[in-house]
């Protein structure tokens, strides 16, 4: 994989097989094996072996995990970077968009053209 990109094209289960690899060898890394890395993490064993394995994996316990392998660093991609358009900047607003306002078109339709 030469960039985050090609996730885009991947299956579901690539993705899990993927991060279950990644916590694998991340693991092996740091000669744990898997009952040491499910007892620092408040996990159990078999929870450890369902991820590497690609398996499906409650989101806090993945957390768990990635914090004790410190590998949290993985989601920084997550961060979120408001890029101020020059619009925006040239009004003073700086904050951070909480909405998305549509137009109702439903109206719209409804209306006499005249015809």
């Amino acid at each position: 994989m030469s960039n985050i990109s090609d996730f885009s094209l991947f299956s579901d289960k690539t993705i899990l097989n993927t991060i279950g690899l990644f916590v694998q060898q991340t693991r092996i890394k740091q000669n744990l094996n898997q009952q040491e890395l499910a007892d620092r993490a408040a996990v159990s064993r078999s929870t450890v072996s369902l991820l590497e394995r690609g398996e499906n994996i409650s989101l806090i316990n993945l957390l768990k995990i990635l914090r004790i392998l410190d590998a949290l660093y993985v989601l920084k991609e997550f961060e979120v970077r408001e890029e101020i358009s020059p619009l925006r900047l040239a009004k003073g607003e700086k904050k951070l968009r909480k909405r998305v306002l549509k137009k109702d078109t439903s109206q719209d339709d409804n209306l006499d053209s005249g015809w």
